[in-house]
This record gives C-alpha cells, structure tokens and sequence, in this order.
C-alpha cells in the first residue's frame, strides 16, 4: 500500500519549498528568493506521528500566465493536485492575498480534495492577521513560519488527521538515476519510461533542476526512476540555482542502484559524458549507456559499430559498459532500458563461489605467471569475493608490491572473461599474508 501522498501547492515565492525541506528533515528542494525555482514536482517520504506519508512540493502557479515556462509549472502541480489526498495551499503572511491566490484557491475548491490553508512568513502572529484570509472560502487559516519551523506541527496533525487506518509499508523498488549532459533527452526518455509526462520537457537546456523520484510498476517490478538536472562543465556553472542542481545530480548517483547516461547521438560521447560517466564508475554504480535520438542518424549497415567503436575508445576505462540505442521521441527500443537495468543490477550483485575463484586464479596465474621484481615474483595465497554491489575481490598474496597494475588488469579481465559482469565495475584488491613457517 502507498503512502498518503501531501502535496504543496500555492503561487511562487511563498515558502512552500522551505516547509517541504523542513518536513524533509533536509535540503531537498532548491530554495532562493526568487519565482520560478522549483518547476518540477519533488518527493520525500516523511512520518509525523507514527503515521508515514510521501510529501511533494510543486512549483508556483501563475495561472494566467501565457509565458511557456509557468504553464508547464502550472500543468505539472496540476497533476501533483489530481494524485494527492490531502493539499496544503500556501500563502504569504507578509504580502498578504494577491489575485493569483484567489484563482488556485477557487483551483482547488473544485478538486473536491481536503484543503489546508497554510499562512506562511508569520512572525508574530495575531488574530487580526488571518481575517483577510477567511475570504478565501477555504476554512480556517493555519499560521507558520516556515523559515523559523513554527506552525509545522500544526499543519501537519491537521494533515494526518485526514489519512486512513491502513497500515503502510515502504516498497522495494529498483532506483534508477537517469543523468548526462543539459537537453540530451533525459526527461523525454524517462516520460516514455512513465508513460506519463512526469518531467517538464521543453527546448530550453536545464529545465529540469531538481532530481526528482518517481515510483512505478512494470510487468509485475517495482521502479524508481531518478530524473536529475543536466550536469554541465564546471565553468558553465555559473548560476548558484544550477549549482546546487548539479550536486542534488551527483547525489542521484550515489543513491541509485543503477545508473543511465543519455548521450545525444547527433553530437557523440563527449568530453562532459566521459567525465559524468567516470563518476558513476567511480562510485562504483552499474550503469547502462543510452545513445538517444537515434532517429536523427542516417543509417548504414555499419552504423552501430562505428558509435561502438567510438565508445570503446572513449570509454577505455570501463570497457564493461552496455549500450543501447533507443529514440525517446518515437519510443524506438526504449522498452530495452529497464532490461538492462534489471540485467547490469543483477551482474553487481553476483558472487563468485570461494573455491571456483580460488581455482580460476589458480589456473590463470599458471598460464601466465607475475612478472618478477628483483628476484621475486607474487605468490597468491588466497581470494575471495568480499562483497557486491560493486563486486569486490581480495588477493592475499606474499608482498603486494609485486602484483604490478598490468598483471592486475590481467586478473581482472580473467574474471570477466569467466563470469559476465558486463555494466558494472569490479575491483580487485591485494593485501599481504605472511607465509606459514
């Protein structure tokens, strides 16, 4: 069973993203003084009271806006309003009500869905304050100060109070962090994913600024699908917004299980992707490399192979990628990417049995022995696969200073060649074991 889902809504810059962070318990949503912030629905599971609930801040509305950018924002907390069970419409204690209040409040009467007014930026609350608020129509007003985290328990018992008796669980879910460059299709291939248009997609580069989880089932699995913001050169960041944007991205990363690099085929891998590539290999992820926009390609026989040709060079130091060339815009071969998110997920979690490694080294180190150094060449005591996720194997063996880079790439490329980790990264690590006297 899911959890209630709270969702935050209300026009721009009235502190709803600094209640969601306050809930969260940390800084989830990007919070500056200015409109148009956070575009994008973002979640968080959160408890109050013993009573577990996913909360979701939206980005403001502008109803009567024709500016493309509000209209997407508006058309996204639409949807935020449609899948919640309880609203917490946020107004600004300081400014008071404006036009555009009393068009989301009339927005959200005729959603039928239980409303609570949240009056926030009150600092020192008097009865008088909250008459004006009245006229909304929406009940009682709620006074918080978000910024100072007074109000929120109130907010949130009134919040609960409308949840159900049922019992909640979390559910297990495959996290898939979808990253690359800035309007490499990122967010129109995790829409196809969806089947839902979950992430504002629009030609601007970088509309996506916050990573953004979202749950979903497919023949009978579990999915959570990570979209993040475009990751840029560092030199091209230069807004502090798209900086922190760039962080909650690498954030993704390290809380995924696996991990999509989307590359726009019309421009090829480039030195941005191999360097977004190197961090997930770095954090030792699985990962699947998506070549999207296939359809603007022109075609031959050979095609496929001079891109894998290409990446094989660009990629020398994770030549155990996986790629797949897919169109997000016409869904070609898009049904495979959650395949092989299934398929390199379960290589990182393969284990080797002790003594089928042990023999394989064994062998190897037989037909091609370690080169000596002064004399002495490394012996191998023992091995064995420590842990998964990434895979990690460790050598006891007689003086590690022996066991030369090339020799170690040689065992590697031995237990690759035995067993299929194809997508993720291993590491083998050395440590010494004094011989028996």
């Amino acid at each position: 069973m899911a959890n209630p889902l709270i969702a935050i809504v209300g026009r721009p810059n009235v502190g709803k993203s600094t209640f969601f962070n306050k809930v969260a318990g940390r800084k989830i949503s990007i919070t500056e003084d200015r409109p148009g912030v956070t575009r994008d629905r973002i979640y968080v599971d959160s408890e109050w009271r013993g009573k577990p609930f996913t909360l979701v801040d939206t980005g403001g509305i502008e109803l009567k806006s024709d500016d493309t950018m509000w209209m997407h924002i508006a058309r996204q907390a639409e949807v935020a309003i449609e899948t919640a069970d309880v609203i917490l419409f946020f107004t600004d204690g300081k400014e008071g009500l404006t036009s555009s209040d009393y068009d989301v409040a009339e927005k959200l009467r005729r959603s039928r869905k239980p409303v609570i007014l949240v009056v926030n930026k009150v600092d020192d609350y008097t009865p008088d304050k909250m008459f004006e608020f009245y006229s909304l129509g929406l009940g009682e007003p709620f006074p918080v100060s978000a910024e100072h985290s007074r109000g929120i328990g109130d907010v949130l018992d009134e919040a609960v109070s409308y949840f159900g008796k049922g019992e909640t669980e979390e559910i297990p879910s495959l996290k898939i962090a979808v990253v690359g460059k800035p309007n490499a299709g990122k967010s129109s291939l995790v829409n196809k994913l969806l089947g839902a248009e979950r992430s504002i997609v629009t030609d601007i580069a970088g509309t996506t600024r916050d990573a953004i989880d979202t749950l979903f089932e497919r023949d009978g699995k579990k999915y959570t699908v990570i979209d993040t913001a475009g990751i840029r050169r560092k030199r091209s960041v230069e807004d502090d917004v798209e900086y922190y944007s760039v962080l909650r991205a690498f954030d993704a990363v390290r809380r995924a299980d696996v991990c999509v690099l989307v590359v726009d085929c019309g421009e090829g891998i480039t030195e941005q992707d191999v360097k977004i590539v190197g961090y997930v290999h770095e954090q030792g992820k699985p990962s699947v490399i998506v070549m999207n926009k296939w359809d603007t390609i022109e075609k031959d026989t050979h095609t496929v192979l001079k891109f894998e040709e290409k990446l094989k060079q660009d990629l020398k130091f994770m030549d155990y990628f996986k790629s797949v060339y897919v169109s997000a815009k016409t869904g070609l071969r898009t049904d495979k990417i959650l395949t092989l998110a299934e398929e390199v997920f379960a290589h990182a979690n393969f284990r080797i049995p002790t003594g089928a490694l042990n023999d394989l080294l064994s062998d190897a180190m037989r037909v091609s022995e370690p080169p000596s150094y002064q004399g002495r060449r490394m012996k191998l005591y023992f091995a064995s696969q420590v842990s998964v996720c990434p895979p990690n194997f460790v050598l006891f063996v007689n003086d590690d200073r022996l066991l030369h880079f090339s020799y170690k790439r040689y065992l590697e490329n031995v237990i690759r060649g035995a067993y299929d980790f194809s997508g993720t990264p291993i590491t083998v690590q050395v440590r010494n074991k004094k011989e028996e006297a």
